[in-house]
């Protein structure tokens, strides 16, 4: 007969750890999911203003005066430079993603920290947010990877 060694036997895949408790980790995809929906919102809107400005060389404004004529003007779309005043809603939407985005990335950055991914997959999450539509995708498959993860490993609790 032969004998194996019994530290063969209880060869199993590596211990998995994570970043931070299993709370933790899903309250920031919670987090990172509610990211992800505005903000790839905000970039729809985004693409549809970049369309309509160079597209149309207009701007949606709200209120101000008509540069030429003088009258009030109310809501709606409006060649550019042609109202004085008001407020560029057009430009409102890209400083809005701007800042939205950068919020995107502290969720990518808290989320991807605490699964301890490696850093592709941080640049995969990053560019839902530039790319329209992507961050829908990602973020449904990255809900899905996460929970799949933490359900697999009950046995990874944080590190300190």
């Amino acid at each position: 007969m032969t004998e194996t060694n019994p530290a063969d036997r209880t060869k199993a895949a590596p211990k998995r750890r994570f970043g931070g408790t299993p709370a933790q980790i899903l309250s920031s995809l919670k987090f990172y999911k509610v990211l992800a929906y505005a903000t790839g919102t905000m970039l729809l809107l985004l693409t549809a203003e970049l369309v309509v400005r160079y597209g149309f060389g207009s701007v949606l404004m709200a209120g101000g005066t008509n540069a030429v004529t003088g009258a009030s003007h109310g809501f709606g779309f409006v060649a550019i430079n042609a109202v004085s005043g008001g407020v560029n809603l057009s430009t409102t939407v890209l400083i809005v993603h701007g800042w939205m985005y950068v919020v995107y990335l502290i969720a990518d950055f808290r989320l991807w920290s605490l699964m301890r991914w490696r850093f592709p997959k941080f640049i995969l999450i990053a560019l839902g947010g530039v790319i329209p539509f992507l961050s829908f995708i990602v973020e449904g498959r990255i809900h899905k990877q996460v929970l799949a993860e933490v359900a697999a490993n009950p046995q990874a609790p944080k590190r300190y």
